[in-house]
């Protein structure tokens, strides 16, 4: 069996409206497309013919991304959770061992990350690192810059 991808409601939404919108409007555009540059002629030296096949294979590419995450989604609800623990959804307050600097940082699924506005992926060395630990804890994360100690300050509901 497939492994199962979290994410929030409002993640597996976005994705979904994303897949919608490439089946309803982009795919029967492109097809559009097509028959236009076929009706110009030799499809050999036809520019925009082959532009246009080459993003009919990058949006079928990316609907058949979008069909398999779905379709593995797991959609997680956060805001029933208990935050006796870090877990997918919740907000953690960290402090840098090192530096004394605060960050806050939200555990959500790979598609809804986004570090500047302080989300992480689940799957991330922060996120991995944290998960399962208390307020209170110190834990250490090996990121590509080097090993940072953080210390979990507290754990939230967005």
């Amino acid at each position: 069996m497939s492994e199962r991808i979290p994410m929030t409601r409002t993640g597996y939404e976005r994705l979904h409206d994303e897949l919608k919108r490439l089946k309803v409007e982009e795919r029967p555009a492109i097809v559009r497309e097509i028959e236009t540059a076929r009706a110009h002629g030799d499809l050999s030296e036809n520019a925009e013919y082959h532009a246009a096949k080459d993003r009919q294979g990058h949006v079928e590419a990316r609907i058949r991304y979008l069909e398999d995450k779905l379709a593995r989604a797991q959609v997680i609800e956060p805001s029933g959770q208990p935050v006796d623990k870090v877990r997918f959804g919740l907000t953690v307050d960290l402090e840098d061992a090192d530096t004394g600097e605060r960050v806050t940082y939200t555990i959500l699924g790979e598609d809804e990350a986004d570090v500047a506005n302080g989300t992480i992926s689940v799957r991330s060395p922060v996120a991995r690192a944290l998960l399962g630990k208390q307020a209170g804890d110190s834990v250490t994360v090996e990121i590509p810059k080097g090993t940072r100690e953080f210390q979990i300050l507290e754990i939230r509901n967005q």
